[in-house]
């Protein structure tokens, strides 16, 4: 019998991601609180610019995006922030979303599957995912739920269970 395997990668559906960042821009359009604080939130490029005229204003925005984009299902791990940076009389926080497994955070996952996994499941890299394998499928249903039970600092997902 083949081995069964499945892939973690770390993807974030970017028309999910546009979709937080229009209701963001509908929903600070049109509060009472943003009134003339000339606030608002765009892609630039790769990144996401939010501006406001004042730090904590700017900081609603990001909480009001960051609201959203739970909703929507995306984990805010895939979501990286800077601090709030003066530009002209306009606070500005960009933002970026983060995709693909790096190799060193790849070899974690597959440190932690080879020391807490059960014995005979393989975990190797391919790229910015790592495709983990086993003969038998209640190993790759306890290795999914190790992992689900760990805190990494980035977003999981698993795919292609075969």
């Amino acid at each position: 019998m083949a081995d069964s395997s499945f892939d973690i990668v770390s993807k974030v559906e970017r028309q999910e991601v546009d979709n937080a960042l229009n209701q963001t821009g509908k929903e600070i359009s049109q509060r009472y609180d943003f009134k003339g604080t000339n606030a608002s939130i765009e892609w630039s490029g790769e990144k996401i610019v939010m501006q406001a005229n004042g730090e904590d204003r700017v900081k609603a925005i990001l909480d009001v995006f960051q609201s959203k984009l739970i909703k929507r299902g995306i984990s805010l791990k895939a979501l990286e922030t800077g601090e709030p940076q003066l530009s002209g009389k306009e606070y500005k926080i960009f933002a970026t979303i983060q995709e693909g497994i790096s190799q060193d955070n790849a070899k974690k996952v597959a440190k932690v599957i080879r020391d807490e996994g059960p014995k005979g499941v393989k975990a190797q890299v391919q790229g910015d995912e790592l495709r983990v394998s086993s003969k038998s499928r209640d190993d790759l249903q306890t290795v999914i739920s190790l992992l689900k039970g760990k805190d990494f600092d980035f977003a999981l997902q698993f795919v292609n269970y075969r």
